[in-house]
């Protein structure tokens, strides 16, 4: 067994992955910041409209679109990002509160080569091509991509054949490069792997990604070329109309938090402009008043012998007084005197930040997870009813139920629940590739142990059939018995006291076995791209490339032209860092730009530059306001930690250690001009099995004995 830990290098510290090799620090720059290849989001200087992108569909000012999609995970981002290479109108809607909040935030992140899948089916058809597509994918949006190669790992000769039946179904799917290495081989790839595993398959062009962040990146340059994108809309009708086109009703909602605070100021300015009102009629009577216009100015016992006189009186003084002093509807908002201070306060209230969720029951976890409706205590705020003439299925866990709408009642979602724990990157070492167990034939391929790109070591995720009630109902520690005890039969040195993270993602299986990508039977107009499990991030650009064939050679969208002005490229959001090299931590406070127009811009870039906010994956001021001026709606800080990072280190945002997530939330509230009670928090407890947000030592313990068995 080795004994020396081997060097592991971790995207963003002093270099980064692209287009699947690693790249230096030094030759960043170079390869980052060409002008001509940044895209328009390295350009906005002001924040997205709440809850919608920034961009309106062609600036189109009425309700018609050509396309809408439903969906905004990494498949409905996928073919968002292929539509806007076209010269047609996309309206894309999203029930959750951000881009990725599905099964794409909750997964391996692996972009697997395609050995696995049945030959024939779409699986097979798509997950190849869609693999061989990340490289060039990651030159153009930098979201960071490893191709760090996978090993299926065989104890037994039985195993070994299994292998070999792999080797042959991927082969027959077209996966390239594909070889079984012996023990000897392993050994050096992988020292600490189990040393009873004697064999593995190895497939070199396997990759891996950070799922949530491959999305975002589709999805901003897909806003970016022109498609309009708006979140928290449920989808609740669709209806054929007489001229071929669909009527989609659509329920916009809002956390209840942001409909009570803006309630509030709704009132505050209703009673300033009825104050107004008031003291504009009283000035408008008093300019009749004979006391003005006869030239009696000496004669004040004119002014009581008047009725106007206290007509004036009442409504231009007693009058205001009265709505000044009317208390608001549910109480007034108090004042923020220092917004770090208050969302301390709201982090610190019994069920979290506001806008936080409790455990996520499935059925939620199919319409957003924690960032749904139902968890979010949302409240509808209006509704929308938008007509297109065609319309994508992506809704993931939700599709069968958007296919009903249209009476296509062909498939079901029976959604795969897959638990994870995310370790400290101390302990990232231990693994360079991915790692399975040979596959099961029915749970699919296994536990696995992967160091993500950030330098995390991964393990899981199970595979819990919602519909059993024997695995829906595993208790909290039997989920992580379970991914323990699998993972050490992986790599069976690992520190599970390491462990400061869990969560769980939904996957979408479908009744029919396989993905399912077509026009839908009883409805022309649509497109379902529905059931779309492992492996479908991997193949997400090359459905995205079906969907467009379908609709033009299927559906009868023959009249997409090119757009001339597709813009390919996307800056990176995170700036790769060399230890604490011109970065600044301190107090809150210390260094934080707190009135950003005292300042020329040379200099308030300069100063957020160096401000740490987020002291354990060292992220700056100015990454977080380049996350919110870019072409995504940001109104909470769990957005912000999908794009920077910022929370998401061993300490989770501990207010107690640096109070990353209260920092956040001061920057949203100040770039967003609102109060920070608007900015919405991290859910927990969410999706986790772990029973605390902060993890302490008793925890660490029980983990280590479950790991055991």
């Amino acid at each position: 067994m080795a004994t020396e830990k081997r060097e592991l290098k971790q995207h963003g510290v002093k270099g980064v992955y692209y287009g699947g090799s690693w790249l230096d620090i030094e030759d960043c720059d170079k390869t980052f910041s060409n002008p001509t290849e940044n895209c328009s989001t390295c350009n906005h200087k002001t924040t997205c409209p709440r809850s919608r992108s920034r961009n309106a569909s062609l600036d189109k000012t009425d309700y018609l679109y050509d396309i809408c999609i439903v969906g905004a995970g990494c498949i409905g981002a996928a073919v968002a990002r292929e539509l806007s290479k076209y010269q047609v109108s996309v309206l894309w809607v999203e029930a959750a509160d951000d881009v990725s909040q599905g099964a794409t935030k909750g997964n391996s992140g692996i972009v697997h080569a395609g050995y696995d899948d049945k030959p024939g089916s779409n699986h097979a058809k798509f997950c190849w091509p869609g693999n061989q597509m990340f490289p060039a994918l990651d030159k153009e949006l930098r979201f960071g991509y490893q191709l760090n190669g996978s090993l299926v790992l065989a104890y037994s000769e039985e195993d070994k054949k299994h292998l070999e039946e792999l080797k042959q179904r991927g082969e027959t799917n077209g996966v390239q490069n594909l070889r079984i290495i012996d023990q000897k081989e392993l050994r050096e790839r992988e020292p600490y792997v189990n040393p009873e595993a004697i064999a593995a398959l190895y497939s070199p062009d396997a990759g891996n990604v950070i799922p949530y962040e491959f999305t975002i990146a589709l999805a901003e340059n897909a806003v970016d070329n022109g498609v309009e994108l708006r979140i928290r809309r449920q989808v609740n009708a669709i209806e054929k109309t007489n001229d071929n086109c669909l009527k989609i009703t659509l329920d916009h909602w809002e956390p209840k938090e942001y409909v009570d605070t803006t309630t509030q100021q709704s009132n505050t300015n209703a009673k300033l402009i009825l104050i107004f009102i008031f003291l504009a009629i009283a000035v408008q009577k008093m300019s009749t008043h004979p006391f003005f216009y006869s030239g009696l100015i000496d004669d004040v016992n004119m002014l009581w012998t008047d009725t106007k006189t206290y007509y004036c009186i009442f409504t231009g003084i007693v009058l205001p007084v009265i709505v000044l002093l009317a208390p608001l509807p549910g109480g007034g908002a108090s004042a923020v005197k220092n917004v770090i201070q208050t969302a301390n306060a709201i982090l610190n209230q019994t069920m979290g930040a506001a806008g936080s969720g409790t455990n996520v029951a499935t059925d939620s976890m199919l319409v957003g997870g924690s960032g749904s409706k139902n968890i979010m205590g949302g409240v509808s705020v209006g509704q929308e009813i938008i007509t297109a003439k065609y319309v994508i299925n992506c809704a993931g866990g939700f599709s069968d139920e958007i296919a009903k709408m249209v009476g296509d009642e062909s498939f079901q979602i029976k959604p795969r629940l897959g638990d994870y724990l995310l370790l400290n990157r101390n302990q990232g070492y231990l693994a360079s590739h991915t790692l399975f167990p040979c596959p099961d034939p029915v749970l699919g391929k296994g536990v696995l142990v992967q160091t993500t790109l950030w330098g995390n070591l991964i393990l899981g995720p199970t595979a819990r059939d919602m519909y059993k009630p024997e695995a829906r109902d595993m208790s909290p520690s039997s989920v992580q018995e379970y991914i323990l005890s699998k993972c050490k039969r992986l790599v069976p040195s690992f520190d599970p006291k390491e462990t400061f993270h869990a969560f769980a993602g939904a996957r979408a299986k479908s009744s029919r076995g396989d993905w399912i990508i077509e026009v839908c039977q009883t409805c022309p107009q649509m497109i379902h791209v529905a059931g779309i499990d492992s492996p479908g991030l991997a193949g997400s650009p090359a459905i995205a490339l079906e969907v467009v064939r379908l609709l033009q050679e299927e559906a009868g969208f023959k009249d997409m032209a090119k757009n001339p002005n597709f813009q390919p490229n996307r800056a990176p959001i995170i700036t790769p860092k060399s230890g604490m090299r011109g970065l600044k931590m301190g107090p809150i406070g210390k260094n934080d730009v707190a009135d950003p127009q005292s300042l020329s811009e040379s200099e308030r870039e300069k100063k957020m530059a160096a401000n740490v906010i987020c002291k354990c994956e060292k992220v700056t001021e100015l990454e977080v306001v380049r996350a919110m001026q870019r072409s995504l709606p940001i109104d909470s800080s769990q957005g912000i930690r999908k794009r920077t990072r910022a929370g998401m280190g061993h300490c989770q945002g501990d207010p107690e250690n640096y109070g990353c997530e209260a920092r956040v939330r001061a920057i949203i509230a100040r770039e967003n001009g609102v109060p920070v009670e608007e900015v919405g928090g991290r859910p927990w407890p969410a999706t986790s099995t772990l029973t605390q947000r902060w993890i302490d030592d008793g925890e660490k313990s029980d983990l280590e004995k479950r790991m055991e068995g």
